[in-house]
């Protein structure tokens, strides 16, 4: 019985993961709101409170336990196609679990689970509705991964923004409420470009299936190719701005400072998401073998991305808070992962991969490491000026210590041999100089912002030599230490890991096996060949044989 309700668990997991956070989401709402900040309703707002906390914690490591089962199902190298309503694709909206995205949705719970613990320590009490947005946001994080359909991906997108809009005000504030102010307006803007690049798109390929773009890609040419290659630059736009690629950066850093610790942490997936679809639209539909379109995004997105992690750790150098200083390594981590994705080789997203793994747990760690020291310096809080010594600089310090190594890839820890990775797989490509300068000068810039950070917080104290602040709690501290065995984990089990990401770049490659699980079509005219980019070979393929007419793919 056991085993059969887990095959029946593992059989719809892909719409599992979208509905598990969407009805908890809804039950959230409807235990009722306990008051938030104003504390109305007493003793009754407080047991609705817990109760609202056993299910958020409940629905989402239920969530991490369906997410380990979706990449135990993927590893094993085939496409599980998720058909809502029993239509076929490309005309019926489709779930698509593949490597990459069983391995991004595990990635969502194994941030959002210690950040709920860490919000239900009292930031969930600071605000309305923080559980009930909290799930709604990884509904369209898991949306967003899971869609085989470029216009799904745009609902997901916008079902996480609105969730995030409400989490980033969550708990009010000048700052915050400034700040959110500037991320409703970009992403307002950013989608509505995401609806004009969807249309262009359309107008040309007559589908916004994934599977089935690729194959009808190759076949552009004439005004309809530039038409093409326009909204696939366009879509780049948009994608680069979730990523925050340079110059569209800019928004994060203050954003992700003003929001409280436990979303800030979560939003350290969002970046992903920017860069996910970039893998999906210009490493599968514009990538190698897609004819004329082919590596439409290459001459622009490896100098972005390389620009984006030196002006990231720049900025890191620059800041004055710890916030700040976290954010801007996001942005340079940011950049440091597309430019392997820019390379356009397998080895390189492998390492990317790695990379992605390693740098959103690591700071969403440091996200709420931030916090626990902040409240341990006074008024000073986490602007890096001198303030009265932190209660327990021992605990804080050794947090400090593993973060900052983590951040700046020393070894043996993961960021280090991602990089090794990267930097390996760059041999012998023409960007290969500028890979290596890049990635070693931010890591060491990395090295020097934090240690300026840390000399600064824990050893450039004022008197009084403690502070006014308690202790950390034990609650408080679960979060970042959970984080921080994590990161050890991706260490030791680096091995499997990167035999799991070297077999996700390779499947990424095998366009002719995704049109054939989503489509359902066994090879045959329009299925494209598929071949490894050496990073020399010329940015054109030969085009596959004219595909099946529109009417012949009609049931």
């Amino acid at each position: 019985m056991g085993q059969a309700m887990l095959g029946v668990w593992l059989a719809h997991g892909p719409v599992l993961s979208v509905l598990l956070p969407s009805f908890t989401g809804i039950a959230l709402l409807l235990l009722g709101d306990h008051g938030g900040m104003s504390g109305v309703g007493g003793g009754h707002a407080t047991r609705r409170l817990a109760w609202q906390r056993r299910l958020s914690l409940v629905s989402a490591v239920l969530g991490l336990l369906l997410a380990i089962g979706l990449v135990w199902r993927a590893s094993g190298g085939d496409l599980v196609v998720y058909e809502l309503g029993d239509w076929p694709a490309p005309f019926g909206i489709v779930l698509v679990l593949d490597r990459l995205s069983a391995l991004m949705v595990l990635l969502t719970y194994l941030v959002a689970v210690p950040a709920l613990g860490y919000a239900c320590g009292g930031w969930d009490a600071h605000g309305r509705h923080f559980h009930a947005v909290f799930h709604f946001q990884l509904m369209g994080l898991s949306g967003a991964f899971l869609t085989g359909d470029l216009f799904n991906l745009f609902v997901f997108f916008e079902v996480l923004l609105i969730a995030s809009y409400v989490l980033m005000l969550h708990g009010r504030g000048k700052e915050r409420l400034r700040m959110g102010v500037h991320y409703v307006v970009l992403n307002l803007t950013a989608s509505a470009l995401f609806l004009i690049g969807l249309a262009m798109f359309y107008a040309v390929t007559g589908t916004l299936n994934m599977a089935d773009a690729a194959m009808q890609v190759a076949q552009l040419e004439g005004d309809a190719l530039r038409l093409g290659q326009s909204a696939a630059l366009i879509l780049l736009v948009v994608f680069g701005l979730k990523a925050a690629l340079l110059p569209l950066y800019f928004w994060l850093p203050g954003v992700y400072a003003a929001a409280s610790a436990p979303v800030a942490a979560l939003f350290a997936v969002m970046t992903k998401v920017g860069v996910y679809s970039i893998v999906r639209v210009h490493w599968v539909i514009f990538g190698v073998d897609a004819g004329a379109a082919s590596l439409t995004a290459q001459p622009w997105l490896l100098p972005v991305a390389l620009l984006t992690s030196l002006l990231g750790v720049l900025g890191a150098l620059a800041a004055h808070s710890l916030g700040r200083l976290v954010a801007y390594l996001t942005v340079s981590s940011v950049g440091t992962i597309v430019a392997g994705v820019a390379l356009f080789t397998p080895e390189a997203l492998s390492a990317a991969l790695y990379y992605t793994l390693h740098s959103t747990v690591v700071i969403a760690g440091l996200f709420l490491f931030v916090e626990l020291v902040a409240a341990q310096r006074g008024a000073m809080q986490d602007r890096l000026q001198p303030a009265p010594a932190v209660r327990e600089p021992a605990l804080l310090g050794g947090m400090m210590l593993f973060g900052a190594a983590s951040a700046a890839g020393l070894p043996p820890l993961p960021g280090f041999l991602g990089k090794v990775m990267l930097l390996q797989s760059s041999v012998g490509l023409p960007a290969q100089f500028w890979i290596w300068s890049v990635v070693l000068g931010v890591g060491f810039l990395s090295i020097l912002g934090l240690a300026r950070a840390g000399v600064v917080m824990f050893w450039h104290v004022q008197p009084p030599l403690l502070g006014d602040a308690a202790g950390t709690s034990a609650r408080l501290l679960t979060a970042p230490l959970f984080f921080i065995g994590l990161t050890l984990a991706m260490a030791v089990a680096a091995a499997p890991i990167k035999h799991y990401t070297d077999s996700l770049a390779q499947q990424l490659t095998d366009k002719a096996l995704y049109a054939e699980r989503v489509l359902a079509r066994q090879g045959g005219p329009g299925v494209p060949t598929t071949r490894p980019y050496d990073g020399r070979r010329p940015l054109s393929a030969p085009k596959p044989a004219a595909i099946q007419p529109l009417e012949d793919k009609l049931p």
